[in-house]
């Protein structure tokens, strides 16, 4: 049986602070203290090694019985990590308050009891958080009972029994909200934009609920929220930026203006900006896409979004969508520097991203050195890609990269094997259901440029090629390439012998 990394994994996601608060709040405990010896060592570790842990320990008894030291240690770290985020979430803080509600409550403390339940029914409110104030006002109960009990009848179940209902209506409401997000998530991790008519009346239908349709049907500030976010996500989804900014903006508002509720929802701040940024720069607002990604680099490290989940997820909008904003004005330079600067630096937090971050940076890598003529390095990034059968996730990456392939391999001059790329990627569109034309055009006309011999043969298929693209172009759904690989200044590029980087450049100073 393979040895298990969790507890690596866990320990080597703690920043210094969290290391060091963890020894100081274990040296506290009494007895030999071997897991702080495993503790050192498996830090020390660049890559998860259970033999070579074994043998460096080989003369301590405690090795014996290996998996028991690392499961201890594992709740250990989790312990001081609860402890050391104790205060810095309302959700912590009110689960630690409702154990105090409790406590006393066992300890016949009525009166500090209800001292404690006001201040925690107020955070709760605050924050909208509903589950904690449903056991709360169950708390409430019980301590009215022997409020009624002392002779003390200042409180009225009745208004207990009405804000239960009320908080229950938000939740359920809440719930309603969650499920459509969830739907339109799917949809959009699938493809980032819909392929078939198929799709689109899927996202139609959810534009349409009476929840996202209706007016003030949101019952919470944290209902409104994610009820603009998901008409922003079905806008954005169907590729009408316009409507997605205008949707995306009222959630930025919503959070704006209720502080404590964004801090709670940092990652849903963080990709509002995001989809900002990506609506600007599909209306060429780049000075603006621009403030939208400093605006999220000056987040990093603040309350509510200083978790190692939220700053890789940062991180990788630093690194990747600026290498993109640069990508789509031609400043390739630009972008490769970027790539230069911050790749090794953030190699280990790209390795522990999510899929969908890793393929959306290789792409992006891939399509930097292809654009500065790095072609060999740009397919070392590219096959990362092409070489995971992945079904599901963001398919509309998966199938440009196949287009970026063709491209790179032209460059190359790897014509021979064009043939067999290019059938390959023609099997995959067609599997994936996509009713575009464009990439399907652009390979056979690909395949044709490949035969020639000479130069003067390519020019007129290069210009038949892009008269087809343009032609097509005039569609609004075929437009979506051009989010990931401008085809049309690369064939600019071959018919006016000018480099990929100008011609992009010159689309957006005329």
């Amino acid at each position: 049986m393979k040895p298990s990394n969790e507890l690596f994994h866990l320990v080597k996601s703690l920043t210094k602070s969290e290391k060091r608060f963890f020894k100081l709040s274990s040296s506290i405990q009494a007895g030999e203290k071997n897991y702080f010896k495993l503790f050192d060592y498996i830090d020390s570790q660049s890559a998860y090694d259970e033999q070579k842990l074994k043998d460096h320990f080989k003369k301590e008894r405690f090795i014996k019985h290996l998996p028991s030291e690392k499961n201890h240690l594992y709740k250990l770290v989790l312990k001081s990590l609860r402890q050391f985020y104790g205060e810095q979430s309302a959700s912590n803080i009110l689960k630690q308050e409702i154990k105090n509600i409790e406590i006393l409550y066992n300890k016949a403390l009525h009166k500090e009891s209800i001292k404690f339940l006001k201040r925690a029914k107020k955070l709760a409110v605050e924050h909208e958080e509903f589950y904690f104030s449903i056991e709360l006002i169950s708390w409430e109960k019980v301590l009215t009972e022997e409020s009624y009990e002392s002779g003390d009848f200042d409180v009225d179940l009745n208004n207990i029994i009405k804000e239960e209902s009320e908080i229950i209506d938000k939740l359920r409401n809440l719930a309603e909200y969650h499920i459509l997000y969830s739907k339109i998530n799917a949809l959009f991790r699938s493809d980032a934009f819909t392929k078939n008519e198929e799709e689109r009346r899927m996202v139609n239908e959810i534009e349409n609920h009476h929840l996202i349709k209706g007016k003030n049907t949101a019952l919470s500030k944290r209902a409104a929220s994610i009820c603009y976010y998901i008409q922003g996500l079905c806008a954005a989804t169907n590729r009408n930026f316009e409507l997605s900014y205008k949707k995306f903006n009222r959630v930025r508002t919503i959070l704006d203006a209720n502080p404590k509720i964004k801090v709670d929802l940092g990652q849903r701040y963080v990709l509002t900006l995001f989809h900002l940024m990506q609506s600007y720069i599909n209306g060429n607002d780049f000075t603006m896409a621009q403030e939208m990604i400093d605006q999220i680099k000056g987040l990093k490290g603040k309350k509510g979004f200083n978790s190692l989940h939220l700053t890789i997820r940062i991180n990788n909008i630093l690194l990747t969508d600026q290498m993109n904003l640069y990508n789509f004005q031609g400043y390739f330079d630009k972008s490769l520097a970027v790539f230069e600067n911050q790749y090794l630096e953030n190699e280990e937090l790209i390795e522990r991203s999510s899929k969908e971050q890793k393929i959306k940076f290789y792409f992006s890598a891939a399509y930097t050195l292809f654009a500065t003529a790095d072609y060999k390095g740009a397919l070392q990034f590219l096959n990362l890609i092409l070489n995971d059968n992945e079904q599901q996730l963001r398919q509309d990456i998966y199938s440009f990269a196949r287009i970026l392939n063709l491209l790179l391999h032209f460059e190359l001059a790897n014509y021979d094997y064009l043939e067999y790329s290019s059938n390959s990627a023609m099997r995959h569109l067609n599997k994936t259901k996509r009713d575009h034309q464009i990439e399907k055009v652009f390979i056979k006309q690909i395949k044709k440029i490949a035969k020639t011999v000479t130069e003067i043969e390519t020019i007129p298929i290069y210009k038949n090629t892009l008269s087809q693209i343009e032609l097509l172009l005039e569609n609004e759904n075929e437009n979506v390439i051009l989010d990931y690989i401008n085809i049309v200044a690369w064939l600019k590029s071959k018919i006016n012998n000018q480099s990929f980087s100008e011609v992009v450049q010159q689309e957006f100073k005329t």
